[in-house]
C-alpha cells in the first residue's frame, strides 16, 4: 500500500536538469515551524493543519505552524527571557542577529497560525486569552507584514518566552526544488489558559492528533505529508509529556537534514540522509505526481 509521502510531478525533470549543470539550486530562505505539544490522558498530542490544496507548496499535506523569517526581527533587540541569544546563536549555528529573528519567527508563525503565543508581561509568565478583536487586529497586521513581530511585542509591552521553545530538528528543502527553505523544527507545550484556532489563511483543518495515529494514517496512505513532518511525528512518539520532550530538545542533533539525488542506470535514486524510509527509485519515464 502507499503511503503519504509528498511528491511533486516535476521533481525528476528538475533532478536531472541539476545533474545535467542547466538548473541553478535557488538560495534557500531561513524558516521555522513549531511543534506544539499538550498532554492528553494517553501522551501528548500535537497541533497539525492542513494546508489548502490550492497551495503551489505541498498543498493538502498535514504540517505545523510554520514559515518564513522576517528579516525586520534580525536588527531590533526584544525584550527577551530564557537562554541568552549567544546560547541561541550557538544552537541553532548561526549568528546573533539571525538566531534572534528564527526564535521569532517560531513564536510569530505559532501566533499567525494558531492563535497561541509564546510571549507574557514578565519574563516568568505568559498571556493569557488571545481572542479578542484587539489581538486579532495585532495578528492580522503580522500576517499583512504591516506590523513587525518585534514592533508587536513593543507595543504590547511583551516578553518573548525563548525558554518555552526546544529546538529539535533542522532539514533543508532539496536543491532540485524550486521554492527552497533552511527550517528549524521547534517543540513548545501549549500554554496554560491559551488554545488553538484555524487562525491560518493557508489552512482548511487544524487537528489535535496523537504524533502514532498521526504517523498510522500516513503509512495507510490516508494522510500527505513531507518527510521532515513525518519523520518529526516518529520522533515524538517515544515520549509520554511534552516536557519530556522539551527536556530532551538541547541535547539533539541539528545537523541539517538534506536530500541528495543521483543518477543510477539513468534511474534517479533520491535520499534523505539518515531517513532510509524516504528513500526512492524514479524510473527514466517517471509518471511523478502521486504520492510515493
Amino acid at each position: 500500500m502507499a503511503n503519504g509521502q509528498w511528491y511533486p510531478p516535476e521533481w525528476p525533470d528538475r533532478i536531472r536538469a541539476l545533474a545535467a549543470g542547466t538548473l541553478t539550486p535557488v538560495t534557500p530562505k531561513r524558516a521555522a515551524t513549531v511543534m506544539l505539544l499538550k498532554d492528553t490522558g494517553s501522551g501528548p498530542a500535537v497541533h497539525m493543519l492542513r494546508r489548502r490544496a490550492s497551495m503551489a507548496f505541498a498543498g493538502g499535506a498535514y504540517a505545523y505552524p510554520g514559515g518564513g523569517v522576517d528579516p525586520r526581527d534580525d536588527d531590533h533587540h526584544v525584550r527577551w527571557a530564557g537562554p541568552t541569544r549567544v546560547w541561541w546563536a550557538d544552537r541553532l549555528g548561526v549568528d546573533q542577529t539571525a538566531a534572534q529573528a528564527i526564535v521569532c519567527a517560531a513564536v510569530r508563525e505559532t501566533y499567525e497560525e494558531a492563535g497561541v503565543l509564546l510571549a507574557g508581561e514578565t519574563p516568568d509568565s505568559v498571556v493569557g486569552d488571545t481572542t479578542g478583536a484587539d489581538w486579532e487586529a495585532d495578528r492580522a497586521a503580522l500576517v499583512a507584514r504591516d506590523l513587525s513581530f518585534a514592533e508587536f511585542l513593543d507595543r504590547r509591552g511583551l516578553v518573548l518566552r525563548s525558554d518555552l521553545l526546544g529546538a529539535w530538528t533542522r532539514w533543508i528543502t532539496p536543491e532540485f526544488e524550486a521554492r527552497r527553505y533552511d527550517t528549524w523544527f521547534f517543540v513548545a507545550a501549549l500554554p496554560e489558559g491559551q488554545r488553538t484556532r484555524n487562525a491560518s489563511t493557508e489552512a482548511d483543518r487544524t487537528v489535535w492528533t496523537a504524533p502514532g495515529e498521526a504517523a498510522a494514517g500516513y503509512d495507510k496512505g490516508e494522510l500527505l505529508m513531507m518527510p521532515p513532518t513525518i519523520a518529526t511525528l516518529r520522533q515524538l512518539t517515544a515520549y509520554g509529556s511534552a516536557a519530556q520532550a522539551l527536556a530532551d530538545a538541547p541535547g539533539r542533533d541539528l545537523t541539517p537534514v538534506l536530500a541528495t539525488a543521483r543518477l543510477v542506470d539513468e534511474d534517479i535514486v533520491l535520499s534523505w540522509p539518515g531517513h532510509d524510509e524516504f528513500t526512492k527509485h524514479i524510473p527514466t519515464a517517471p509518471t511523478g505526481g502521486a504520492p510515493a
